[in-house]
């Protein structure tokens, strides 16, 4: 557990062990995207990420749940899906 102030000074708990945060690494795949897809997206069009969704620790980008659900367009078990049909085709 992590703990941050908020803007108006409540501390809130942060669980990091939550599968909703995740590495880019981790969310391109569980997305079915190329390895650089988060990086990528959010180098051309942060703006697609809502705020507090995405973030960089040194070189490493942090992506919620939400973030790629709103880049991609679709839920995590609708990637799952896709891929399962293009597999079948």
């Amino acid at each position: 557990m992590v703990f941050s102030i908020t803007e108006m000074g409540a501390m809130v708990m942060i669980d990091l062990n939550d599968p909703d945060i995740m590495s880019s690494s981790e969310a391109a795949k569980r997305w079915h995207k190329a390895d650089d897809y988060v990086r990528q997206m959010y180098r051309k069009t942060p703006e697609k990420f809502p705020e507090g969704s995405i973030r960089k620790f040194g070189k490493q980008l942090v992506v919620t749940r939400q973030g790629m659900e709103m880049v991609t367009g679709v839920t995590e078990a609708e990637a799952e899906e896709n891929t399962a049909r293009k597999q079948v085709s």
